[in-house]
Order: structure tokens, then sequence, then C-alpha cells
């Protein structure tokens, strides 16, 4: 790994109460990641993994 130094984002908004996290502690920092998803999108996640894969092995 190399030796970057990361700093805290200040800039995010406020998640949602329910919204669910990912807690991951590294050495002495911890990260902590939040997903949401639109309301208003059309693409199910099966049909976003399909896209990324198949764009991933176009690049091949």
């Amino acid at each position: 790994m190399s030796n970057e130094k990361i700093t805290e984002d200040t800039t995010t908004t406020a998640p949602a109460k329910d919204a669910p996290a990912l807690v991951k502690k590294i050495g002495r920092t911890t990260y902590i990641v939040r997903v949401h998803f639109s309301k208003t999108s059309r693409e199910t996640m099966s049909d976003k993994i399909k896209r990324m894969l198949k764009n991933e092995i176009q690049q091949m």
C-alpha cells in the first residue's frame, strides 16, 4: 500500500436514518460507507451488475 493520507470529506449531506451503512476499521481510521438507491431508476441491481460486467469484458 502507498503512504497516501486520506482526509475526511466534510461536504457530505446528512444520511437518512434508515440508510444501510458498512463500517470498516483500518488501523486507527474508521470508514463508514452509506449506500442509497434512486427511486426513479429503471435499471435493477441485477441489470446494473450485468452491464458493468459486460463493459469490463469489452475493455479486456
